[in-house]
């Protein structure tokens, strides 16, 4: 089948991801993205931090200039509400009409997980997914006010740090007992916490959220510990639900997200998914995963336009991600699971350090503050055996450990 159109469900980094990838492998057919948002493509990272903070302008995101729109001849819609894809003609099918694809890519991404709140303010209780909720947020951030943010996971801290910088007074109230608990462990959580803690933020962790409730004075927690904490508004970010209305609808496997091979495609020839929204399978893993994080879904969105153009090349990297707060720079690579110890490298009361997870005598995760460097030769080293000694050494060149080991 020659393919004449491509069509995008979602306007985001992984839309924009297929189409440069789709016109630098030489596809000139018709390229079509559909957002349900009124913008056009932008990045997201930035929302939480220099956005939030006043640093970026608005502009300064788009995932496009004007000049290579033009050049590639990309269409973008948006404001469009897809509601299925007619599996049978491959026509996309929107509120007011419907556009004919060879080839689908739903880029769908996911929603806010949200909490009840009652009160006549509703509006203060604010969620950090897209540009209108950040724009929302923003004039709430002036110096000497108060607010709560619900989640102590990588969004909820950025948008802490973001806040404390401009003056806000920050309460961080977190379910697990450790910030990043789930993700990073107990004993790394601890050190996030006191990045956190020296800078000013007020830190609730073990405490789950009972009640919300507005008003026109402000915010209300009822906590789980008993405690009530009044604020001028709150931020909620426990995380996000995989958008899968449109692949439900369609008639696609959904399981955690959408299901898709390791090449991003789905249950039904030619409709593809990548990004937040994809339950991808992975062949280093031997498992579906769904990761959600801006580098998975550049890397993923490049995967699937290949795949459509016949190259089906493919890429199952560790992950990898990283976090501003405050001047701090994070990174996480890899995935702790099976874990049974972990070294620490640098010196953790200056705030540099890495810490390489071991499962055995074989590296499976590491972080870093302000190393990024090692997090660099980690996402090499990963999957192989090392001597933890060697790692923990300062005076161990990690590429030439690189060099030396083999996979496991």
């Amino acid at each position: 089948m020659t393919l004449r159109t491509v069509v995008t469900v979602g306007a985001g980094q992984v839309a924009a991801g297929a189409a440069r990838t789709l016109r630098r492998r030489g596809f000139d057919g018709r390229i079509i993205l559909l957002g349900d948002e009124s913008h056009a493509p932008y990045q997201r990272p930035p929302l939480s931090k220099e956005f939030l903070a006043g640093r970026e302008s608005a502009e300064s995101l788009s995932l496009f200039t004007p000049r290579w729109l033009e050049a590639n001849d990309i269409e973008i819609r948006t404001g469009v509400t897809v509601r299925r894809i007619d599996t049978t003609t491959g026509s996309v099918e929107f509120d007011g009409g419907s556009v004919a694809a060879d080839a689908v890519v739903l880029a769908t991404g996911g929603r806010p997980r949200t909490i009840e709140s009652t009160g006549p303010r509703p509006d203060l209780v604010h969620y950090l997914r897209t540009l209108d909720d950040a724009l929302a947020l923003a004039p709430r951030l002036i110096p000497g006010s108060r607010l709560i943010v619900v989640g102590g996971g990588f969004i909820g801290l950025e948008i802490a740090a973001t806040a404390r910088s401009l003056g806000v007074e920050v309460t961080v109230v977190e379910q697990s007992a450790h910030l990043l608990g789930s993700v990073l462990g107990p004993q790394v959580g601890n050190y996030c916490a006191d990045l956190h803690r020296r800078n000013g933020i007020n830190l609730h962790t073990g405490t789950g959220v009972v009640t919300v409730t507005t008003s026109d004075r402000g915010v209300r927690i009822i906590t789980t510990t008993g405690d009530t904490i009044e604020a001028d508004a709150a931020v909620v970010g426990i995380g996000i639900v995989p958008d899968t209305q449109v692949a439900a609808a369609s008639g696609l496997s959904v399981d955690n997200g959408i299901v898709v091979d390791e090449h991003g495609r789905t249950s039904i020839p030619n409709i593809y998914a990548a990004g937040d929204v994809a339950n991808r399978f992975s062949p280093r893993a031997g498992r579906h995963i769904r990761v959600e994080h801006f580098d998975n879904a550049n890397r993923q969105s490049t995967v699937v336009a290949d795949t459509i153009v016949g190259r089906t090349k493919l890429s199952d990297d560790p992950h990898w991600f990283w976090s501003d707060q405050y001047d701090t720079n994070i990174q996480f690579a890899g995935t702790p699971l099976g874990t049974t110890d972990f070294v620490i490298r640098g010196d953790i009361e200056t705030g540099e350090f890495s810490v390489f997870y071991l499962a055995g005598d074989t590296l499976t995760a590491a972080f870093a503050m302000d190393r990024g460097e090692d997090i660099m030769a980690a996402r090499e080293l990963l999957g192989r055996q090392v001597d933890p000694a060697r790692l923990a050494d300062e005076d161990t060149d990690l590429w030439e450990m690189y060099e030396e080991v083999e996979p496991a």
